[in-house]
């Protein structure tokens, strides 16, 4: 007959296992630490870049650019620029609760302290899109840029995508 000391010496393996297992199957973001006091303002960036060549030289041009800036008081701003001319400007309100959602992103998952990396184009790329996200949290600031993951080699940080995606939403809520 088996020891129990040894099934409690193997359950506890099993437990830590567990016990890390949960809190990954929980896609939800918790909103509990968000204090209302935060100021936060972000400012999204859609750059979609030409390469232009000019025999010798190259440069990268916007055909269009889209902004969208996230007051604190969830008042936002969207411009849309086609080769340098503003078209389209819209300002509107923010839902509290995407809103909450993006702020406990930003908050909980250490997004402001991602440091800033260049990420190298890959050869041969003429047309890509490249973004970029300034967010001002209580007074300290933080801007990141980088390309779509097909105009690299390199990987984009996991949490940088998903903040990507959640402000894709929301612009496209904004177009429609």
């Amino acid at each position: 007959m088996v020891k129990p000391v040894l099934l409690l010496v193997g359950a506890i393996p099993i437990i830590f296992a567990i016990l890390l297992i949960i809190p990954l199957t929980n896609p939800e973001i918790p909103k509990t630490a968000i204090d209302p006091n935060d100021q936060v303002e972000i400012e999204f960036t859609k750059h979609h870049l030409t390469k232009v060549s000019f025999g010798i030289t190259e440069r990268l041009g916007a055909e269009q650019t889209e902004i969208l800036v996230i007051k604190n008081n969830g008042d936002m701003q969207y411009t849309l620029t086609n080769e340098g001319m503003s078209v389209t400007e819209n300002v509107s309100k923010i839902n509290s609760e995407k809103r909450m959602r993006l702020i406990a992103m930003i908050k909980e998952t250490g997004f402001m302290a991602i440091p800033f990396d260049s990420f190298i184009i890959k050869d041969g790329i003429n047309e890509f899109v490249k973004f970029g996200v300034k967010i001002t949290y209580n007074e300290k600031t933080n801007q990141l840029f980088w390309p779509e993951q097909t105009a690299t080699e390199q990987l984009i940080p996991p949490i940088i995508s998903q903040v990507e995606i959640e402000l894709e939403n929301i612009l496209s809520g904004i177009r429609e």
